[in-house]
């Protein structure tokens, strides 16, 4: 599994390349969580570098300060509202770290259970409403014939569509069309039509109704995650010691739990599956585009809060593409930098040492040009998220994981060098989502069986310490994230959010080291300068949340908007 790219199959098209040379600058990038700005300077139709600069500043770590530990779950779910979950379980973990409590056997099964439920919601959401624009043509399905599309999508999925479903939905979307008005498409890059979309009116017809049916079904995911965690967003059943859900131990609730599982898990498996192969196996010449060097994970899902290792994911990091040498994971190696970001000082921290204090210049003044820091691990810059919690679990043998990895490699025609791509960060997104669907059922299981031996505990009972320094270690469906808790007289002396997008999407580092998207983005062709939706494939891929990481918008940084894309 080396560095070297994967070959375009024949037949494949092969994304069109301009000889423009000037700069290109998307304010704000949309179709992601928070305010992000991407610069690139483009030589002969292609990105030579790149900036990614957050321009969204919030200031949780400062708001934290003070506060009793058992607060900050409250306040840090509260940084987007897309992935809240993960946050109150960050924080409700480092806290749990700190003052040294052993959560109950069943608290554990109701946290995984919750978040397994995230990631489903979350990836369902990212394919359809945040990724699939950029490479699904919604105006070309109305060429398509209703009828063959049907026996396209029959072909690949062993759900029964008819023409006339498909027919009803063709409809729809010529109405809007015809209105002027295209709804959540409008201002799309594939309006007036892109030589980088290649997709056949039939399965843009087929994407663009699966699009509009996940609208209603991540719905079920998001109830699933109520269920147990009373509300969502922001969650309010975990507690420093457990959770508090105590309906979760009856078979009433877990039913319910269960048969939302169930709804969500036949989608994945019988829709978001086959249509992410169907496309990928269009834009194979994608896995040229968009790789990264190096990848970490904190592994997730464990069955002892104080052993990662114990996680369904295991911990590791990869450097330079080596699988031959997985690095165990060391959380004292983590340094935040912010020499190039809109903070005092230009000294990398490690997060127990962080310092969140801001000094605006102005855009790539000084050098500075985001409210993001710029994590590194052993002085690296590492890509987190999907990709590499997929590279990580295969290279280290686990058998979920490698046999969905090699059935959609074998799909593809292509080899485990391909994942060092868009499309590969993109395809590892489903093969995650896949194995947590599968794996949900064995946990609801052992988690009934449990109850059934008589075990009804779900929170411990603990003391708040003077002082103490806790972490939690999430992996989030965007990545790692971790919560950074210092306590001093039993109150909050500092906290510090390390987050999936500042790994990914921050500035460049003291050594001028570029972020993963920074690098990603290098070599990129792009077809039309005033149209870069080639940009946009790599940007959403990572699936960024500026919100979470920079945690008030300073008028000053607001710009003459470039391109509006949704």
């Amino acid at each position: 599994m080396g560095g070297c790219k994967a070959k375009t199959a024949p037949g494949v098209p092969v994304t069109p390349q301009s000889s423009y040379t000037g700069p290109i600058t998307i304010d704000p990038v949309t179709r992601i969580e928070g305010h992000l700005r991407i610069e690139v300077e483009v030589e002969n139709g292609k990105v030579k570098r790149a900036y990614s600069s957050s321009t969204l500043f919030r200031g949780l770590e400062i708001i934290l300060k003070g506060r009793d530990p058992r607060d900050a779950q409250h306040f840090t779910q509260r940084t987007c509202g897309v992935c809240t979950y993960t946050h109150a379980l960050a924080s409700t973990r480092c806290v749990d770290n700190a003052v040294g409590v052993h959560i109950p056997k069943n608290a554990t099964y109701i946290r995984n259970l919750v978040l397994g439920a995230q990631y489903l919601h979350d990836h369902i959401v990212h394919f359809y409403h945040l990724h699939a624009l950029d490479f699904v043509d919604v105006t070309n399905a109305l060429k398509a014939d209703p009828a063959k599309a049907a026996k396209i999508a029959s072909s690949i999925s062993p759900r029964k569509t008819t023409a006339a479903d498909l027919k009803a939905v063709q409809d729809k979307l010529k109405a809007f069309v015809a209105s002027g008005q295209l709804g959540p498409f409008t201002n799309a890059y594939f309006l007036g039509g892109h030589p980088a979309y290649y997709l056949e009116p039939e399965l843009d017809l087929i994407a663009t109704a699966h699009y509009l049916e996940a609208l209603r079904l991540q719905v079920k995911a998001a109830r699933a995650m109520a269920v147990f965690g009373a509300k969502n967003p922001h969650t309010q059943f975990t507690v420093v010691g457990g959770v508090t859900c105590y309906d979760a131990l009856t078979p009433k609730r877990i039913q319910e739990f269960t048969d939302l599982w169930k709804e969500t898990k036949a989608f994945v498996d019988e829709v978001y599956i086959p249509d992410l192969l169907a496309v990928a196996s269009r834009y194979k010449d994608w896995t040229q585009y968009g790789g990264t060097t190096n990848f970490i994970t904190f592994g997730e899902f464990p069955k002892d809060e104080y052993d990662l290792n114990s996680r369904f994911f295991k911990p590791g990091a990869v450097f330079k593409r080596d699988f031959q040498n997985i690095k165990p994971f060391d959380p004292m190696q983590i340094r935040e930098h912010v020499r190039h970001s809109w903070y005092e000082g230009a000294e990398a921290r490690h997060p127990w040492k962080g310092a969140t204090e801001p000094k605006y210049t102005d855009l790539h003044g000084e050098d500075r040009y985001s409210w993001m820091k710029a994590p590194r691990y052993m002085d690296d810059p590492m890509e987190t998220g999907p990709l590499a919690q997929v590279l990580v679990a295969y290279a280290q043998g686990h058998k979920q994981v490698k046999a969905v990895t090699d059935t959609v490699l074998g799909a593809l025609g292509v080899g485990p060098e391909a994942l060092f791509s868009t499309l590969g960060r993109t395809a590892a997104r489903g093969i995650e989502t896949a194995v947590i669907a599968a794996q949900m059922e064995q946990w609801l299981n052992e988690y009934k069986d449990n109850i059934a031996s008589g075990d009804n505990k779900i929170v411990e009972p603990w003391e708040m310490p003077k002082q103490a320094e806790g972490v939690g270690f999430v992996t989030a469906p965007r990545g790692g994230l971790s919560h950074w808790i210092r306590i001093e007289d039993g109150r909050i002396g500092n906290f510090q959010l390390v987050v999936p997008s500042t790994w990914t999407l921050g500035p460049r580092c003291a050594n001028n080291k570029p972020s993963p998207v920074e690098e990603a983005l290098v070599g990129t062709p792009v077809a039309d300068a005033k149209r870069p939706v080639e940009i946009l494939r790599t940007v959403h891929s990572f699936d960024p949340c500026i919100a979470c990481g920079v945690h008030v918008i300073d008028s000053q940084t607001n710009e003459v908007h470039k391109f509006r894309i949704l």
